[in-house]
């Protein structure tokens, strides 16, 4: 396989790069500010509204500063982002450059019985001869197969631990690393992943820093 270049941006924001092609995902108020200053992005992926994987306050100055990258986002916050956001939806696929970008689920994860429910498109990043990346967003229901690389969603109000060790288990990746974890403290942080690399199954399971990067 060639290689993919992975790095985190705080929170649950990812840069994929592979080859010339640049893809960022979930842009949000506990991402690096730097994420905002990106340039050169071929895409812009939202998973869904939630303010932690799309800041209403910075996302336009983003969009200004990469006026051709293609903008996917669920169909509930591209309808509210407005033109050139385009709906991405579960099992369809947009290429960008040698990249497919593929919609995955539909549903987030239920907070709690009052709360409605907001839609959440997670997305699986691969090419001919790439390794596989899967970010669910907020979401455990869909566990695509073939998976390589998988970002974790580590904590969350909609989760447990042993809801994430039975998802990882699932997916059964080659390689995992934890995203949506600034919402636990640096101590907790480590208990939390603890378990999951412990009990998820994953032989390479990497503990990647909100500011790391990976390549595979």
């Amino acid at each position: 396989m060639d290689d993919m270049l992975v790095t985190r941006y705080g929170h649950a924001a990812l840069l994929v790069e592979s080859g010339a092609t640049r893809v960022l995902i979930d842009p949000g108020t506990l991402s690096r500010e730097v994420v905002f200053g990106l340039t050169g992005l071929d895409a812009i992926v939202v998973t869904h509204q939630h303010p932690d994987h799309v800041d209403p306050d910075r996302i336009g100055g983003l969009v200004d500063a990469n006026p051709a990258a293609t903008l996917l986002a669920d169909p509930e916050t591209a309808e509210r982002l407005g033109s050139p956001w385009r709906a991405h939806r579960d099992g369809e696929i947009t290429l960008i450059g040698d990249l497919e970008l593929t919609g995955v689920g539909q549903w987030h994860a239920v907070i709690a019985e009052p709360l409605p429910r907001v839609a959440n498109v997670g997305v699986l990043i691969t090419a001919s001869g790439e390794p596989t990346l899967f970010h669910p967003g907020d979401s455990y229901a869909v566990a695509p197969p073939d998976i390589d690389v998988l970002a974790v969603p580590l904590s969350a109000p909609w989760t447990k631990v042993a809801e994430t060790i039975d998802f990882v288990a699932r997916v059964g990746p080659t390689v995992m690393f934890p995203i949506h974890d600034c919402t636990v403290s640096e101590a907790g942080h480590g208990v939390y992943w603890q378990h999951v690399s412990r009990f998820g199954g994953v032989a390479d399971a990497r503990n990647l820093p909100q500011d790391g990067q990976l390549e595979v």
